[in-house]
């Protein structure tokens, strides 16, 4: 059957089949094993590729950093971008990234049986979306974006201490050269970036929701702070002689919880996390004499997440001085808040609703390659619903019904984009 005969739940339902088939290609017992850079992922392409070529006659194409492109060309160079990422972490899940790319497949079958194309479409498999192997996320999108920075992650190795140069280069990829890739993004005229992820989260399961929209990623703050007392003995040191370092850091967790909680509100949520902590000497019978804590901020709003930070160095200086103990941060990572575009939101949510019935804004928590196109053209994401919020494992899911709806969401929101696109 012809794709422009199928009904967008017939289109829906053939992602799932092959989603399902990829799973079937590149998992274990223990989940996906997609891993970029690695095998199976190269396994996963050379499957993708072969569907290319065989249900639109075109060829995948790679650019300088390793992201895969296909394209379906139109009467205009006006071009909308349609998104998603085949690599997975280890024992990932059967829809984180591959979801997205197998939709903008199917995006692409429908466009090319069309007679008319006034706009050119494109997909693109971005290349190590998730980090998982040398811990830098987002390498081929923040390379055609141009923020990459090739020196912070030419000395990154892996566990078995494989370079990340030479695993680039086993798949014909130069890391000198990848920042090529921004030039070759920026020669497209770009109109518009469509991107569907399942949300990673609870938020449309609590919502009882399929499909949500996706108003942008959030701001990252993300810092290490190391608490610095006295080590001494625990059975000798009164508790108000002592200078101990964890009771500081403990303190600070909890007020960061508090700021966390303060500048949530219905649709405007925020997070604050505490994810790491070090104690030392880490023995049953010392007064912690050094703590190292990690925060992890991130909010829509930049004006808010600026607050949240204030707020929290002032609640580690307070926590330092109340526990007689030295303070120090470290910044590790910042990322502004990505907002979306607009007009784009407004066709993403006439589509979601046009399909499910309602259209629940939310913002994105978790980074995905679409924040490093924001720059660069109009974006936005459609979200799939999360079964107990649950992802980066074997457990990950979305009930097929809320699955389906939400691939025919973006296909509708592809087919209002690229209408709009050719109407000026």
């Amino acid at each position: 059957m012809r794709a422009s005969h199928l009904s967008l739940t017939e289109s829906a339902d053939r992602v799932i089949r092959e989603l399902r088939e990829l799973a079937k290609l590149t998992s274990d017992a223990h989940g996906a094993q997609r891993v970029a850079w690695g095998p199976i992922w190269r396994k996963s392409r050379d499957w993708f590729s072969e569907i290319v070529k065989r249900d639109l006659g075109a060829k995948v194409e790679t650019d300088s950093a390793g992201n895969n492109w296909v394209t379906i060309p139109g009467q205009s160079d006006a071009t909308i971008i349609v998104a998603g990422h085949l690599d997975s972490v280890p024992n990932g899940g059967w829809l984180d990234g591959c979801l997205g790319t197998l939709s903008a497949l199917e995006a692409l079958r429908r466009y090319a049986a069309q007679k008319e194309k006034p706009v050119t479409l494109k997909l693109v498999d971005w290349a190590d979306e998730e980090g998982a192997r040398f811990g830098r996320s987002l390498v081929g999108s923040s390379a055609a974006g141009g923020s990459l920075v090739v020196d912070e992650i030419r000395g990154l190795t892996d566990r078995q201490g494989t370079k990340l140069p030479d695993a680039l280069k086993e798949n014909g990829v130069d890391l000198d050269t990848m920042l090529k890739a921004h030039a070759e993004l920026k020669r497209i005229n770009a109109k518009a970036y469509l991107e569907l992820h399942i949300e990673q989260g609870p938020v449309l399961e609590q919502l009882n929701k399929p499909t949500g929209v996706v108003l942008g990623t959030f701001g990252v703050e993300r810092h290490t702070l190391t608490f610095t007392g006295q080590a001494a003995h625990s059975g000798s040191t009164p508790i108000p002689m002592r200078r101990d370092a964890f009771l500081a850091a403990a303190q600070f967790a909890l007020e960061v919880r508090q700021i966390g909680l303060k500048y949530s509100k219905p649709g405007a949520n925020v997070v604050c996390t505490c994810g790491v902590v070090k104690v030392e000497p880490c023995i049953v019978t010392a007064v912690p004499g050094s703590c190292e804590i990690s925060i992890d901020q991130r909010a829509l709003d930049a004006g808010i997440l600026a607050m949240m930070l204030a707020e929290a160095k002032a609640a580690a200086e307070k926590a330092a001085k109340e526990n007689n103990v030295t303070l120090a941060w470290k910044k590790l990572w910042t990322i502004a808040p990505r907002p979306f575009d607009p007009k784009l939101i407004q066709l993403c949510e006439e589509a979601v609703r046009e399909v499910t019935g309602d259209a629940p804004r939310l913002p994105s928590g978790p980074l995905h390659d679409s924040a490093e196109m924001v720059p660069h053209m109009p974006v936005v994401m459609v979200f799939a619903q999360s079964a107990r919020g649950l992802s980066h494992c074997k457990e990950e899911d979305t009930p097929e019904k809320h699955l389906r709806l939400t691939i025919e969401a973006l296909l509708l929101l592809t087919e209002k984009t690229i209408a709009a696109t050719a109407a000026g």
